[in-house]
């Protein structure tokens, strides 16, 4: 299941919360010009953040990920992805690691081509994380997250900050955002045995016309439906 619990950790931080009314999505309504930033300005890279988080309703966009286990074990994917407010998602891996992680707002659908087999975790089980929470559209940066500049800055010109939930505990994310438009376009995710998920974005389009059929889940012929135990 480790494919889904990440993907539905990474979901839809760039297409979370409610819908905001237009006059509120505006740059102005951030509350910073745009060419003002100053990358040192946590308070200003929290609302620049918050404000790309609120007023995104939908994404689409290429991937390239690398999970490694505390073990040393690399696997690298890439793929596309689609997410769609609020908690729908599809990320489909290309070969040859075909599959397709599906959130219908419900339930989670990890489907492994290979396999073919179908792992389905409730959305309402992955919330129990305060990261999934914030990323699949029912959380506040500053509410759920201590928030930080990481020590040592990537020199890959995008701006990084670090979350880290309240209340102890949980996954610790890592954000690479572009420093004009803040988008999301590195995503590092630690969770707390040592596995670390990194995703690279590319190819962003934003606020774009996705069908709902992206988001429904098929269970392929033949395949085995495996659900995992309710804690």
């Amino acid at each position: 299941m480790v494919a889904a619990a990440a993907a539905a950790t990474i979901a839809v931080l760039v297409a979370g919360a409610a819908v905001q009314a237009a006059a509120s999505c505006t740059p102005e309504a951030a509350g910073v010009q745009a060419s003002a930033l100053e990358p040192s300005n946590l308070d200003t890279i929290l609302k620049r953040l918050q404000h790309r988080y609120d007023c995104s309703r939908s994404l689409q966009a290429n991937f390239d990920e690398k999970i490694s286990s505390p073990g040393g074990m690399t696997r690298t994917r890439k793929g596309t992805v689609y997410f769609k407010k609020v908690g729908r998602m599809r990320w489909e891996f290309a070969a040859p690691s075909a599959g397709t992680v599906v959130s219908d707002g419900k339930t989670v659908y990890d489907y492994e081509q290979d396999l073919n087999q179908v792992v389905e975790l409730p959305v309402s089980k992955a919330l129990k994380s305060s990261a999934t929470t914030f990323l699949l559209g029912l959380g506040n940066i500053k509410r759920d997250f201590k928030v930080s500049l990481p020590a040592q800055t990537p020199a890959d010109g995008l701006t990084h900050i670090v979350l880290v939930p309240r209340g102890g505990g949980g996954d610790t994310m890592e954000l690479g955002l572009d420093p004009k438009s803040y988008e999301i376009v590195k995503f590092k995710l630690t969770n707390q045995v040592g596995g670390v998920t990194e995703v690279e974005f590319s190819a962003i389009r934003t606020n774009v016309a996705l069908d709902d059929s992206l988001f429904k889940f098929t269970v392929p012929a033949g395949a085995d439906i495996v659900q995992p135990r309710q804690n």
